[in-house]
């Protein structure tokens, strides 16, 4: 294999350009009057949400060794930017590799693993409705991946509690528990220096300037991995089916609008993400755009606008059965209630 492709050293990422919304929210919102202020807090959210999700995925691409020709060096950077954005790199690293090597498997897959009819939970029958499935989405894009990380949440069940911090999690193998060890650390150090700067700031200051858009950073990820992952014509398999090509083309590029290049593009490249997780963003369109004629119709993106995505999908994608008809049993397609 030859040297990794370089980035043009004339141009920085965005997300990693002076960052303008938190100079303008921390010089000008506290001056405007009351009504404006709070017009003018959601949107620094959102916008300062946006370019820490960016820095997130470079983070991400980090723990797939995207980033540069050094180990080391992937590790140092992803270690401070996910530790920054309360995400503990090295063990969500590791649960995210075993994904990547177990996409769509309902045994082994290590997260968004759907449940069979007989399984639907009595609550998910009583959100079933509107007002429920605006809960629902509430619920998932704010406490979904702190969940996740605590309790494992939709993901692979073990046979004893598993989570992202115990360096004895059964996530984890012998040879990877010292790092989850200092990824705790690294999570701690986030919290120590919050801790300093509520003494400092006040803790209104910390929320608004810092704390909310980590949370919006949250949401941002949940939403784009659960619409990756979550569509009608995405396949799961068990065993009897699975295999490691078939989990690597069941998922859907999805289209962010002007937040695609926020993003680094992680938003409608994550089908060739799958396929080839080393390259590194500034070359994901180019790659994606290569692989496509070779896949036809096994490559899937939907262009429907993000809103009315995750609605439909909340809807419709509530539980996985395979086709009475098919002679492929061990392939299970979403349904809804």
């Amino acid at each position: 294999m030859g040297p990794r492709p370089k980035p043009d050293q004339t141009q920085k990422p965005k997300s990693l350009q002076p960052n303008i919304f938190y100079f303008l929210a921390n010089t000008y919102i506290p001056i405007l009057p009351s009504p404006l202020a709070y017009l003018a807090w959601p949107v620094y959210w959102f916008c300062q949400a946006s370019i820490l999700t960016g820095l997130w995925v470079i983070g991400h691409e980090c723990g797939h060794h995207a980033f540069s020709e050094y180990q080391w060096v992937d590790d140092t950077v992803g270690f401070i930017l996910h530790s920054a954005l309360f995400t503990p790199y090295f063990s969500w690293k590791y649960s995210h590799r075993s994904h990547h090597a177990n996409t769509n498997s309902l045994d082994n897959d290590e997260v968004y693993i759907p449940k069979c009819k007989s399984k639907v939970m009595i609550y998910s029958k009583v959100l079933n409705n509107p007002p429920g499935r605006v809960f629902t989405l509430v619920f998932r894009l704010t406490l979904g991946f702190p969940l996740y990380l605590l309790t494992n949440v939709s993901g692979k069940k073990y046979e004893k509690f598993a989570n992202h911090f115990d360096p004895l999690s059964p996530i984890f193998t012998e040879r990877e528990r010292i790092q989850v060890l200092l990824s705790d650390l690294g999570i701690l150090a986030a919290l120590y220096t919050v801790q300093h700067l509520v003494a400092i700031k006040g803790l209104s200051w910390v929320m608004c300037m810092y704390l909310v858009p980590v949370i919006g950073v949250h949401a941002f990820f949940v939403l784009i991995t659960y619409l990756h992952h979550t569509h009608l014509s995405l396949p799961h398999y068990d065993s009897t089916e699975w295999n490691w090509i078939k989990g690597a083309l069941s998922t859907v590029d999805r289209d962010f609008g002007f937040l695609n290049r926020v993003f680094h593009d992680v938003t409608h490249t994550h089908v060739l993400h799958h396929l080839i997780s080393y390259i590194p963003h500034y070359h994901a369109k180019e790659a994606r755009d290569a692989i496509k004629p070779v896949l036809g119709d096994f490559y899937k993106i939907d262009r429907t606008p993000i809103f009315k995505a995750m609605w439909r999908e909340t809807k419709e994608c509530m539980y996985i059965e395979p086709d009475e008809d098919s002679k492929h049993q061990g392939v299970y397609w979403y349904h809804k209630l």
